[in-house]
């Protein structure tokens, strides 16, 4: 038995075809001997009837013809300043319109775009409201008015407090952020899944692959009020699921903030607290500033 050639090429293989169909083999000979001696890789049945056909028709070529197509001359100093200009216009337009817009291949745009003007495609950065010019002068203004009470030595009286300290003030040569306290709420899932990263582990080539199912997180949300100071948390307040929060509410949980900072923060009463919270509704009723008033 013939030993098969294990080193051959296309044309090779296309010149044994010529030959065995000019001496009148059938084609379906012709592919038993080219995978007798070459491998049965070497040309599909299929490929062997096609170049039949073709050595028939007067074909004497063994290379591949020329393919048709657009020529690569389309990524041109003329397309690419046509492409820059088309995402000037409009950032949001895909690499499928500007090829229609335009009249090019899409794998051309995609080369002018990433390759040749350096464009990625980003997703625009979330933020939680759209703030006015005089909603951003109002920060401004109140981070200034915190940095000069940090500044100083003793507590302005224009600051609510709760317990206020003997003269209705802070005691002299006070730190603002010892007696600072912010407050704030937020929804919270009842289960959070962990993140892709926080799962990741150190492990050696040899180690096992570590799974880790994929889980939603719940549909059901609390809202949750949190109480903080320099040292940490001081109050975690969940509000049970149903009612919503209101002033009344929150003047319950101011209650519960006190009796925490009584067990927490012993002596922090007397001083006096600055609290510190946005100005949603149920902090800035009637009810509420009356509580932070008494």
């Amino acid at each position: 038995m013939a030993t098969p050639i294990k080193e051959w090429s296309k044309l090779e293989v296309r010149a044994v075809v010529r030959f065995l169909f000019s001496k009148g083999t059938k084609p379906s000979e012709i592919h038993k001997q080219i995978a007798e001696t070459y491998g049965e890789g070497a040309m599909s049945r299929s490929r062997v009837y096609q170049w039949c056909t073709w050595f028939g028709e007067g074909r004497t070529s063994l290379g591949d013809e020329p393919k048709s197509g657009r020529p690569k001359t389309s990524t041109n100093e003329e397309n690419t300043t046509r492409v820059d200009e088309l995402i000037r216009c409009d950032r949001r337009m895909k690499i499928r319109e500007i090829a229609l817009k335009l009249e090019i291949p899409k794998s051309t745009v995609h080369e002018i775009v990433h390759d040749t003007l350096g464009y990625r495609k980003v997703p625009a950065r979330w933020v939680p409201k759209m703030l006015t010019e005089d909603h951003k002068l109002q920060r401004v203004e109140i981070s200034q008015r915190l940095l000069q009470r940090c500044q100083q030595d003793n507590g302005d009286e224009d600051m609510t407090h709760i317990g206020v300290g003997p003269g209705g003030d802070f005691q002299a040569n006070n730190n603002l952020f010892d007696n600072l306290i912010t407050g704030d709420e937020t929804w919270v899932h009842l289960n959070t899944p962990g993140t892709k990263r926080d799962s990741m582990t150190w492990k050696h080539p040899s180690s096992p692959v570590t799974k880790k199912f994929k889980v939603q997180r719940s549909a059901a949300i609390v809202m949750a009020t949190v109480f903080w100071d320099a040292k940490g948390v001081i109050l975690l307040d969940i509000l049970p699921q149903g009612p919503c929060i209101n002033a009344a509410r929150y003047c319950s949980t101011l209650d519960r903030l006190k009796e925490a900072i009584r067990r927490k923060r012993p002596g922090l009463l007397r001083r006096g607290v600055v609290l510190q919270h946005d100005n949603a509704t149920p902090h800035s009723a009637n009810l509420a500033q009356q509580w932070l008033q008494r």
